[in-house]
């Protein structure tokens, strides 16, 4: 393969859940003719042969500028937020990128982190003492990976969370915060703080995941906070653990409307974190 098909091509490896085999396959024969009906490229789904539900994703762009289109077309994104829920997908190659020495540090940090023991799709499927009808309970509960160690693109989560921040309903305290998610696959998920008569606030962070998950995401690597205050406006302490036990060792962004506060590991804001692998 030359020099020029590694700057344009993306590999993934696929694990497909069971009995979900032929539902996965269309819906990639979908997302691969989407791909040439739109120009952005092509892409193919090869089997290996030694484990029956794993496959190789290979796409290969026509460029940067058409993989960027591609993971901002609403279409796309419909379809593989359906696709996270059928597999386990770790990008292997990202080549549809521009090279940037702040990510490629970024994603060297993540490649000496351990794997998550939390993940696979035996993650906490079977009961375990768990009473009938607990909200834990469930085969889908929480399934698929927390992080990946590369992804396509680089977008700016701050900007993102500071344009979430002017949707915030804050008529008690005007306090507007913004916050924007980034998905293991490139998407950007933003929430904004919203605050009711009888107390139930909604902080940004909670919106921003709660959105996220109910899209269809699974996986997770970054959060960007906004608020118009000098210092860092870091995540209560209720975020902490919703963005812990549903997206792992985020990178945490804190920023207010002119310049960023400051950068954080969620493990570092949240040490002897409480979670799922404790039950």
């Amino acid at each position: 393969m030359d020099s020029s098909d590694k700057n344009r091509l993306s590999v993934a490896l696929v694990d497909v859940a069971e009995g979900k085999e032929a539902e996965f396959l269309a819906l990639a024969d979908q997302f691969a003719a989407l791909l040439v009906r739109r120009k952005y490229g092509i892409s193919e789904m090869i089997r290996d042969e030694a484990h029956p539900l794993r496959f190789y994703s290979v796409r290969r762009w026509h460029d940067a500028a058409a993989a960027a289109a591609c993971h901002a077309d609403l279409e796309a994104q419909s379809l593989t937020a359906r696709l996270y829920r059928l597999a386990r997908i770790t990008h292997i190659v990202n080549g549809a990128r521009p090279a940037d020495s702040r990510r490629l540090i970024l994603d060297d940090q993540r490649a000496r982190v351990e794997a998550d023991r939390r993940t696979g799709f035996d993650r906490r499927v079977s009961d375990r003492t768990r009473a009938e009808g607990d909200r834990r309970s469930g085969p889908d509960r929480r399934l698929g990976p927390r992080r990946l160690q590369h992804r396509a693109g680089e977008v700016d989560l701050v900007a993102a969370a500071r344009r979430a921040r002017e949707h915030a309903d804050v008529t008690f305290t005007h306090f507007k915060v913004g916050a924007a998610l980034e998905t293991a696959d490139g998407l950007v998920v933003t929430g904004c703080n919203i605050e009711t008569t009888v107390g139930l606030t909604t902080c940004a962070e909670r919106v921003a995941m709660f959105k996220a998950l109910s899209e269809g995401h699974r996986m997770f690597t970054r959060i960007a906070i906004v608020a118009d205050t000098d210092q860092p406006s870091p995540p209560c302490g209720a975020c902490r653990q919703v963005l812990w036990e549903f997206g792992g060792n985020l990178q945490v962004e804190l920023a207010n409307l002119k310049e960023s506060t400051g950068t954080h590991q969620l493990k570092d804001l949240l040490p002897l974190p409480f979670g799922p692998r404790l039950l």
